[in-house]
């Protein structure tokens, strides 16, 4: 590597980063948030009912969804009940506002993916899949 060569490591970092804030920027313009928009896709998919099954999906701790579903809760997009032979256990459920928010979100999701798919084809997305998967796979620890 030169001393002009950014590290690839640097190079996706910052790919990444700009990414994440272009997005979130889209999905703000549309009324939502990141954490909104990986909730209601979540409770869309419809395997994912209970706050451990969501954490789980969506990758974040229990705690930090809890923070997410309680602002959700409080705008009226999703509701939480109690597992009546649990009561440790909540169940998510999207409201009729929530399920109009998430239909907002998914189109501007895909206008975004459109977004960034121009110019490339078919075998340039496929190939850049595998190189994504390569390089995470390289990253992990042996």
């Amino acid at each position: 590597m030169t001393l002009d060569e950014e590290s690839l490591g640097l190079l996706i970092g910052r790919v990444a980063k700009e990414l994440s804030r272009s997005f979130d920027g889209v999905l703000a313009a549309a009324g939502g948030s990141s954490p909104t928009w990986q909730v209601l896709r979540a409770l869309d998919a419809g395997d994912h009912r209970t706050q451990a099954e969501l954490a789980a999906a969506i990758g974040v701790r229990q705690p930090t969804l809890t923070h997410h579903l309680d602002v959700m809760e409080r705008a009226g997009l999703v509701t939480r009940a109690r597992e009546d032979g649990n009561r440790r256990v909540q169940r998510v459920t999207v409201t009729e506002p929530g399920r109009h928010l998430f239909l907002r979100l998914r189109r501007a999701a895909a206008s975004f993916d459109g977004r960034l798919r121009a110019g490339l084809g078919d075998g340039d997305l496929a190939e850049l899949r595998r190189l994504l998967d390569q390089l995470l796979e390289n990253a992990l620890p042996d």
